[in-house]
């Protein structure tokens, strides 16, 4: 791949010829062309498997091909014909694989074998199962119940979060940090408070419904490419669909389905968003207020003319509270105000609020862009402030939906998978297992960052992910690690967290959600959850990549046995051998969501758990839905007073999920050849000096006396608000310092971090 990269606009639709390409190039790739029928027949359908990738909703009735272009690479990369053997690990030091690209080493193939690594070598070696499922219980055993984390990455199913939450919990502690923390904590403690509910209210039929959608912070063509499905359809019953993004994404202005072969023949895109607006990076609470304002206004006038109302005056009276503190906040606020914190003009704004004001029923839709911020709670919580206004809660056609990124990150909390012991029935547990559960919350991501930085975590399990290259303050978090006793990586191919090793540290190769999970009483299903709460049963159909591969649950079942006195009320041999006795177990455990769960698994569209938010049934302190007033108009740790610092927002391209990337062609951006770059405004480079493709530094403008910068970076023209620019995830986590995170949720602030940026020649001198 080229370490330069080039740039021009991407004119063609999201989805459509470039997709399939995409698709072609990927399969060839990865030696998983013959992988193309199943994905079809089998890919989030009844029956098959379910994607790996986004969380996003499977329809009842699903399309011919129910998976998206990212959904489709995840596939190809899971069931690639390429394998990292015990072979490979003998001709590489890990020294030497510190140097290669992310791509590089999973491009590498599956893990086919347990590895431990050994520092005389600088290698890993092959080992036993047998062998390393003793060693690691014996290292257990001999530290403090609260010295050890739990991480759980997004992808694990529904049983094994359950088992390896329960493992955590008889071993003594709730350190149980998961991917959730670092996006989606934001929404699991601002609706709560605002509306009873951690998760969303919208359901997948409730956009048949709907007669206006909002969508903040949100890149739909790379984080959930199959909600474009829905959108499309939407958009044909002329429902206008409002965007707020900093950047203009692809995936909002145009689509072309390609299970449509007349529109793929014409290449006439259905537009998306039919208004567009680029406010500056964490300023839409700014925005929100300014769309409010317009509101009042608009409902003043209404009153004094006799009028209808703009306001749902009945709604509020009879559901909500706290909305005179609200009214009184945004009725102070000046236009003037607005639009400095957010960059748009009063008219932009009113227009929105128009569009919003004139519809009956409508869906808000966000993503990280609204939760990775300082104030990222108040950011939620203002945007279901602005549904509550007019009643947009709680009834067809409308609601919060907010966009979860792995396939089962929000399932994991819901099976137990969650630090804060309010969140968890402990005492069910207690009584079924008959064991003392740990009251004490455990560790988040940033705790047990902080823990690690310290000293006082001494071991480490990774329940899949990329954890160390995942999380902020990247430089000072490598280093730490190392002082780490034991790091044990559950994993199917190899990453960066692996190669920065504790004093002992263990790769265990594990299956992939479509290959077949054989166990003793056959193979086996497994089960998780999309965005809208809905449980989905999944069965593997190929071939696992290596004889040596164990299952997760089957891992988890290991290190327990292997660690924990034996008790009886606990059968984890029982529980691996046959995956429905785990699902027995949720069903005691959690009986109001997961009722007859075995009876359930195959209900099209997956069955929803119960959210009284949807009933109107408001599960808050006040049993009303809380109107919730904002502490600042932006929600950035910049405090906008100092014109030489930008606020940097990380994300991710068209060729990569998470922290795995597919190859160096952000298409739908018209990137190609390098991740090393930053998008800016013209104008910004300019008054910075900075030649046209020059290279630049950036520079965390935090005054904390610690030194975090990136250079290197190939500066890329872009179409993004002056004051705004943006880089890649994870090349640019190092900018983040780890105490820069929202507000009582503790989510990393990685789309507003304030930043100083100079020419790499400048940099130098």
């Amino acid at each position: 791949m080229s370490d330069r990269a080039s740039h021009k606009a991407y004119h063609q639709p999201t989805g459509g010829w470039g997709s399939v390409k995409s698709l072609l190039k990927h399969s060839v790739r990865q030696g998983a062309m013959s992988k193309g029928i199943g994905l079809m027949r089998d890919h989030n359908k009844t029956g098959g498997y379910m994607c790996t990738s986004c969380a996003w909703a499977k329809p009842g009735e699903p399309h011919f091909a129910e998976f998206c272009e990212n959904g489709a690479k995840a596939t190809f990369w899971d069931l690639t014909s390429k394998r990292t053997t015990p072979e490979f690990f003998a001709r590489h030091r890990v020294s030497d694989l510190l140097q290669w690209p992310d791509y590089d080493l999973e491009n590498e193939g599956r893990l086919t074998h347990p590895m431990r690594y050994d520092a005389a070598s600088d290698r890993y070696i092959e080992i036993s199962w047998a062998e390393a499922f003793t060693d690691i219980g014996t290292h257990l055993r001999s530290y403090a119940a609260e010295d050890v984390v739990f991480y759980a990455s997004g992808r694990a199913s529904l049983e094994t979060s359950y088992m390896y939450q329960l493992l955590a919990r008889l071993y003594g502690n709730n350190n149980l940090p998961d991917s959730s923390n670092m996006c989606h904590e934001t929404t699991s403690v601002a609706l709560p408070q605002s509306i009873g509910t951690p998760v969303g209210t919208v359901l997948l039929e409730h956009f048949q419904d709907t007669d206006c959608i909002l969508s903040f912070g949100q890149n739909v063509g790379t984080n959930s490419p199959r909600l474009l499905h829905t959108l499309q359809e939407v958009r044909e019953r002329d429902v206008p669909i409002v965007v707020f993004n900093p950047l203009r994404e692809r995936g909002w202005e145009a689509f072309v389905n390609p299970q449509r072969p007349g529109q793929m023949l014409t290449n006439k895109a259905t537009q998306i968003a039919t208004q567009y607006y680029q406010p500056r990076a964490g300023s839409d609470i700014a925005v929100m207020t300014g769309m409010a304002k317009a509101l009042f206004a608009w409902d003043d006038a209404a009153k004094a003319a006799g009028e209808p109302r703009v306001l749902d005056d009945k709604f509020i009276d009879a559901h909500t509270a706290g909305f005179a503190t609200f009214e009184t906040m945004v009725r102070a606020t000046t236009w003037p105000e607005i639009e400095a914190a957010c960059g748009l003009p009063r008219e932009a704004l009113e227009a929105a609020a128009r569009t919003y004001a004139e519809a009956k029923s409508v869906i808000a839709i966000y993503g990280m862009g609204l939760t990775q911020h300082k104030l990222g709670v108040d950011s939620v919580q203002m945007l279901v402030n602005l549904l509550l206004m007019r009643g947009n809660m709680g009834r067809p056609g409308a609601g919060i939906c907010p966009v979860r990124g792995h396939s089962n990150v929000q399932g994991q909390r819901t099976v137990g998978i969650a630090e804060k012991t309010a969140l968890v029935p402990l005492d069910a547990m207690a009584e079924r297992y008959g064991f003392t559960p740990p009251r004490e919350d455990g560790m988040n991501t940033v705790e047990a960052c902080e823990g690690i930085v310290a000293g006082r975590v001494r071991a480490f399990i990774g329940l899949g992910g990329n954890f160390v290259r995942a999380i902020p303050e990247r430089e000072l978090m490598e280093r730490k690690w190392r002082d780490l006793d034991l790091s044990v990586q559950i994993a199917t191919k190899l990453n960066r967290s692996h190669l920065i090793t504790a004093r002992t540290t263990y790769l265990l190769p594990t299956l992939v959600r479509s290959e077949i999970d054989e166990q003793a009483s056959g193979p086996q299903i497994v089960t998780m959850e999309d965005s809208t709460t809905c449980i989905h049963a999944s069965r593997g159909k190929y071939r696992p990549a290596s004889p040596q591969l164990l299952s997760e649950p089957k891992i988890v079942a290991e290190i327990a046995k292997a660690t924990l006195p034996e008790n009886p009320l606990v059968p984890w041999d029982l529980w691996v051998a046959n995956y429905g006795l785990v699902r027995n177990e949720i069903a005691a455990i959690f009986p109001d969501a997961f009722h007859d769960f075995n009876d359930r698994l195959d209900l099209p569209g997956g069955f929803p758990r119960p959210v009284p938010a949807r009933e109107r049934i408001w599960e808050t302190d006040t049993g009303k839905a809380n109107f919730k007033t904002p502490s600042a108009l932006h929600a950035s740790f910049d405090t906008d007073d100092d014109p030489g610092v930008l606020r940097l927002i990380t994300l991710r391209s068209n060729d990569q999920f998470n922290t795995t990337i597919y190859g160096n062609a952000d298409r739908l951006r018209g990137i190609h050849g390098s991740r090393m770059i930053v998008m800016m405004n013209p104008n910004d480079r300019m008054r910075f000096q900075i030649a046209k493709d020059g290279l630049a530094r950036l520079t965390t403008a935090a005054e904390d006396g610690v030194s975090r910068s990136v250079g290197g970076l190939q500066v890329i023209d872009y179409d993004i608000p002056e004051g705004t620019i943006a880089a890649y995830y994870p090349e640019c986590n190092a900018l983040i310092p780890l105490w820069q995170y929202a507000q009582e949720s503790k989510t990393p602030a990685a789309k507003s971090v304030p930043v100083r940026v100079s020419s790499e020649a400048q940099a130098h001198v």
